[in-house]
């Protein structure tokens, strides 16, 4: 992947992650618009692996039998020159020296903020690399955790500071960025030259499930808490529910809730990766598949990967302790922007630690809005997009069956009560996020004005936020590493003086 490209590439991540892919909508011949012939799957291979011999076919991927080896030396040369982002790799130690020198706040902030650009891209092009390995539907699976890594790692860092409010607002802040933000974009810029895009309908339905599922979760918890509050005759009785016997029982019910959504999301994988039925075929095979969407199975099967599957790995690996590092150290720089402008909590929470998490796609982003905007201005024709991934949404997805689960029972095993009682307002924007996102996806089809809308509502949303404080008995029932009784007393002193 060349230098000049990488701005042409912010199209194909982010249809794939964060914007609408241009170039899978290339038209397919009469041939592929119908589903593929029998003959042309793979046949099985006997042996003690099955009929099918899936798990044969996967391993001589993997292992690329038959194919040329990629080089060691040939893949560090793919990797370096993979994006011209790789050029902001120089702010890595810059920006761990401010760390431990104790530069200013707003120094190391900005700093780490550019450090983390090339991260973010080494982490979408190794995905995508790996893909070539795994296959579309387990490289999609392996892409969508590596595009969370950053929000996943600011999680556990709060979690460990026990900040569990701030972690909370954030849980929900990243949920409606992948829900609405992200996906809006991707629907503007992706719909701006053809009348509407596609969707797969097999994956938006089970979309729509997992999504439901994942945000009615959050409302029984608070519901359970407003019926308790409800019951209540006075304010000296209201607080008698704010207790630690009561935290104990929530978090009881979190953890059992947390693994539910954990098995949950683990058999919509196994689904999705090894789907029942129709000879095992991936979803591109489906008969129901956009034409774009099997082009780009057909270009995973001829295509030849830049990068060596074991430097890829190594590569993925390295990256993802140099950015948990890198995180650190920008979530505790960031703090000067809370105290030196007067910022909420919760609209710190909900909108400004997910945007900053957002660095590397959100600058790419802005490039190829702007770019595109001036091709457009001079005549300049674009390639019509026609498939409208829904990467972005399943980002939210993983985020709200898995990483937020995954949360509170690490709060578990670590001594720190993380639970699923989330502020009743935070509970509500997620559910309203939810209904709007399954609304404009209900078809399979996208057009930029409903981007336009998604894009509307988030705005409303961070409107909103900027005035609110957060509802003061989820902040008591989140003490850390206090008491209830500890932090209620402490809320009382601070109101007395």
């Amino acid at each position: 992947m060349s230098d000049t490209g990488s701005i042409h590439n912010v199209v194909q991540r982010t249809s794939r992650s964060r914007i609408p892919d241009d170039e899978r909508g290339e038209s397919t011949a009469a041939t592929n618009s119908s589903p593929r012939p029998q003959a042309e799957k793979p046949q099985s291979e006997p042996g003690p692996l099955g009929d099918n011999g899936r798990v044969y076919r996967m391993a001589n991927r993997f292992l690329r039998r038959g194919k040329r080896k990629i080089g060691v030396v040939e893949s560090f040369r793919a990797l370096l020159f993979s994006s011209w982002l790789n050029l902001f790799i120089v702010f890595i130690p810059i920006a761990w020296v401010a760390h431990f020198l104790h530069w200013a706040d707003g120094l190391t902030f900005v700093l780490c903020f550019l450090a983390i650009i090339p991260l973010e891209k080494l982490f979408d092009y190794g995905g995508e690399q790996m893909t070539f390995y795994l296959g579309a539907d387990l490289g999609e699976l392996l892409v969508i955790t590596l595009n969370n890594i950053v929000e996943a790692t600011l999680g556990v860092i709060l979690l460990t500071k026990c900040e569990l409010k701030l972690l909370q607002s954030t849980i929900i802040g990243v949920i409606l960025l992948h829900l609405l933000l992200i996906p809006g974009i991707a629907f503007v810029t992706g719909g701006a030259n053809v009348m509407e895009q596609d969707l797969h309908p097999h994956l938006t339905q089970l979309n729509h499930t997992l999504l439901t599922i994942g945000v009615m979760t959050l409302l029984l918890p608070a519901a359970f808490f407003a019926a308790l509050d409800r019951r209540s005759a006075g304010a000296a009785v209201a607080e008698s529910f704010v207790n630690d016997t009561n935290r104990g029982k929530f978090l009881q019910m979190s953890r059992g809730l947390a693994i539910v959504l954990l098995v949950v999301y683990i058999c919509s994988r196994i689904f999705l990766i090894n789907p029942p039925g129709e000879g095992n075929a991936e979803l591109a095979h489906h008969k129901l598949a956009p034409e774009a969407l099997k082009l780009r199975a057909l270009e995973l099967e001829n295509e030849e990967p830049e990068v060596n599957q074991w430097v890829c790995i190594g590569m993925l690996c390295v990256t993802i302790a140099i950015m948990a590092s890198t995180a650190e150290w920008l979530v505790d720089s960031v703090e000067f922007v809370r105290e030196a402008g007067g910022i909420e909590e919760e609209w710190f929470g909900l909108i400004l630690l997910p945007l900053v998490s957002f660095a590397g796609d959100g600058f790419l982003a802005i490039v190829y809005f702007f770019s595109s905007w001036y091709r457009y201005f001079r005549g300049q024709a674009m390639p019509a997009a026609t498939l409208a991934h829904a990467r972005p949404i399943d980002l939210s997805i993983q985020f709200i069956l898995f990483w937020m689960p995954f949360t509170v029972l690490l709060g578990w095993w670590t001594g720190r009560p993380m639970s699923l009682l989330f502020d009743l307002f935070e509970v509500a924007l997620v559910i309203s996020s939810c209904f709007i996102v399954n609304y404009v996806t209900a078809d399979s089809k996208t057009n930029w004005a409903e981007g336009f809308a998604m894009l509307a509502f988030y705005v409303m949303i961070a409107l909103c936020s900027w005035f609110y404080t957060g509802q003061k008995d989820i902040d008591f029932m989140l003490a850390c590493p206090t008491s209830v009784e500890a932090a209620l007393a402490a809320g009382v002193e601070v109101v007395l003086e």
